[in-house]
């Protein structure tokens, strides 16, 4: 799963999950990809359950990239603890999600396939996404 080699600060805020993306919205390695339609958080687990049905569905042909990174950690205290105490123990790394933004790129396979596997990895994220293709907006 993916997750950074090292953070500057164990505990973070929560991220903020409002407006469009104005960054990583257009298409820039494959002719295919994944732009989600809502705002949410995605956590390394669900990336990587969507990235493993895109791969076993076009059976390892064509390229694929992701072009999220879950940098930031989520706290949860355990359950039937009383507040107070302070902050929860990390639980999982997320990466915030923003209307617009491109999550999953292909190239090197035919438009049907591609769209196939990019809407059977769009059943294991959080969110609501569209497929787009090179060229559209």
């Amino acid at each position: 799963m993916l997750a950074p080699r090292r953070l500057k600060h164990r505990k973070q805020f929560k991220p903020k999950l409002e407006g469009i993306s104005y960054r990583g919205n257009a298409l820039s390695f494959g002719d295919f990809g994944l732009r989600s339609e809502q705002t949410g958080k995605i956590s390394s687990r669900q990336i990587e359950a969507a990235r493993r049905a895109i791969t076993h569905y076009i059976k390892r042909g064509g390229r694929v990239w992701i072009r999220i990174f879950p940098d930031r950690p989520i706290t949860r205290k355990p359950p039937e603890t009383r507040m107070g105490g302070g902050k929860g123990d990390f639980y999982e790394f997320v990466t915030p999600v923003k209307v617009g933004r491109i999550i999953f790129e292909m190239s090197g396979v035919s438009e049907d396939i591609a769209r196939q596997a990019l809407r059977l990895a769009a059943y294991k994220l959080p969110l609501k996404s569209s497929f787009m293709k090179k060229g559209e907006l």
